[in-house]
């Protein structure tokens, strides 16, 4: 079997190439990034990018596999024609700058319904998606994130990734679309209410949101294994069900070790990558403390 993929969410200031030292410099061989500042929608030319020096420094980094997420400002099931344009030229520049670096995928948190309910808008959503992979490098990525629970946010559930996933696969004309995935987050399952743990334990008296079951047996019923292509793996600030995002690092929050080797350590899992997106111990992003648990973990 091949080396285990384990890496983070580091800073790409300076360029993307300085993001593939960084991440090896902290132990990891798989990285995640921004294109961009995360928190404005404006973006450097695709062009501005040091396309030949990334891969320079992955080959002699041995940094395999690179990840982008998209900004958190986009919003696929909007109303508002301003955003919607926004969130589409923003995810169209993502997924370019995923083929040109020879990417894995970008990660995107899909939206909120923003009160008016899932099946209200979950049919704009996947043709958005469907506009967004005509209009793009046909050698992009495209991946859903799993959502905490939160109100209005989209996709918490299972059955939700795999509608979408379904219906625009349907829209495309095609029956399995290497184009489209998903990424897991185990923060955000865990704050929605699934159990990471192999066994069900009872109910914690905490919980905004009610148990969703076993994360795992929601992924087989709905035959999710197949479209899995990362897992961001954190520990969580707020108690099961809570519906809070908010990351912490491993084994100083409220999900147990244990759950996350139950999770982690499933044969299914075994060449998917792992990064992490935690805090870091001194609060500056994830560092080797944490790569170093995790790899404890998982080998």
């Amino acid at each position: 079997m091949s080396e285990r993929l384990i890496g983070a969410h580091v800073s790409s200031a300076g360029g993307v190439e300085k993001a593939v030292e960084r991440v090896a410099g902290i132990g990891g061989n798989c990285l995640q990034v921004f294109s961009g500042s995360p928190r404005v929608w404006a973006k450097k030319s695709l062009e501005d990018h040091n396309y030949s020096q990334i891969k320079i420094n992955q080959t002699k980094l041995k940094v395999n596999t690179i990840f982008t997420h998209a900004i958190y400002l986009t919003n696929l099931a909007s109303v508002k024609p301003e955003l919607l344009d926004k969130t589409r030229r923003s995810l169209e520049y993502d997924l370019n700058f995923d083929a040109r670096v020879g990417g894995s995928g970008v990660v995107v948190h899909i939206g909120s319904h923003m009160g008016r309910g899932w099946e209200a808008v979950r049919e704009q959503v996947a043709r958005k998606i469907v506009e967004l992979l005509v209009k793009t490098d046909p050698k992009s990525t495209f991946l859903i994130e799993n959502s905490a629970g939160q109100q209005g946010k989209l996709c918490s559930l299972m059955s939700e990734i795999r509608w979408l996933i379904d219906r625009v696969n349907k829209l495309r004309g095609e029956g399995k679309d290497g184009r489209l995935g998903w990424c897991f987050d185990t923060c955000h399952a865990h704050a929605a209410g699934y159990v990471l743990t192999k066994n069900l334990p009872p109910q914690p008296p905490k919980s905004k949101n009610m148990s969703l079951g076993r994360a795992s047996d929601d992924i087989s019923k709905y035959e999710l294994w197949q479209n899995l292509r990362c897992i961001h793996v954190n520990d969580s600030k707020d108690f099961f069900g809570a519906g809070r995002d908010r990351h912490a690092n491993l084994g100083e929050g409220e999900l147990p070790l244990e759950a996350l080797f139950d999770f982690l350590c499933q044969p299914q899992l075994a060449q998917i990558p792992l990064i992490l997106e935690v805090p870091g111990t001194d609060d500056s992003g994830p560092d080797k403390i944490n790569i170093d648990r995790l790899k404890k973990l998982v080998f």
